[in-house]
């Protein structure tokens, strides 16, 4: 199980290193390792269009996950495959929903064929997805804000993103401290250097503020 787990770490620090860096905060080890799984199934979808040319092969990669969610939430994960294991046993473990699975696996089939991006889909309900992971459910509201604000600085939208922010603290006091570094990443910019970015992440979970 170790040697599994160390492969998603090692997999989410690849393609995710943002909220790698901000995994690092969580101290409890099995919560940790429960937001890496989160973490490798999202790396798992944006991969996609990196490996296939055709929007109808994307598609049907996509669909296949699709399909894997039923095992999911059935409790019968993949054998073999060390992300849909993972997932299996943290979405029972922390009884977690289906639908934003499903719907984050739409909105990049939607993306595929052009469509624009769904900040709701792919940014929002991931994060209060990870928020549930640490401190269970009741908090969605109070990161919605922070996740829009994080979601904007993705597709390159920063000034809209800073309008937003101080709304989002104020809704971030609401938030369990050790929910914070499921949100954490929203306090960082792209072109920051790793140094910076920890410190910056450091910063943030103290005051608990993006």
């Amino acid at each position: 199980m170790a040697g599994a787990a160390d492969s998603l770490d090692d997999q989410v620090r690849a393609a995710d290193p943002d909220r790698w860096l901000s995994s690092r905060f969580v101290g409890d080890v099995q919560a940790r390792a429960d937001l890496i799984a989160l973490y490798a199934f999202e790396a798992e979808l944006l991969t996609i269009p990196t490996r296939v040319t055709q929007p109808l092969l994307a598609e049907m990669r996509y669909a296949w996950w699709r399909e894997q969610m039923d095992g999911v939430f059935s409790g019968v994960a993949r054998k073999g495959h060390p992300v849909l294991e993972a997932l299996t046993d943290m979405v029972g473990r922390r009884g977690l929903d289906r639908a934003a699975f499903d719907a984050l696996i739409e909105a990049h089939i939607d993306r595929v064929h052009g469509e624009q991006h769904d900040l709701n889909a792919f940014y929002v309900r991931p994060m209060q997805t990870a928020v549930q992971i640490l401190a269970g459910h009741g908090h969605e509201d109070a990161v919605a804000d922070a996740a829009n604000v994080w979601g904007l600085i993705q597709v390159g939208r920063v000034e809209e993103a800073g309008a937003f922010r101080s709304e989002a603290n104020r809704a971030l006091r609401r938030l369990p401290s050790e929910a914070f570094p499921a949100v954490a990443h929203a306090a960082l910019k792209p072109d920051m250097p790793e140094p910076v970015k920890r410190v910056k992440l450091t910063w943030a979970t103290l005051r608990g503020q993006i």
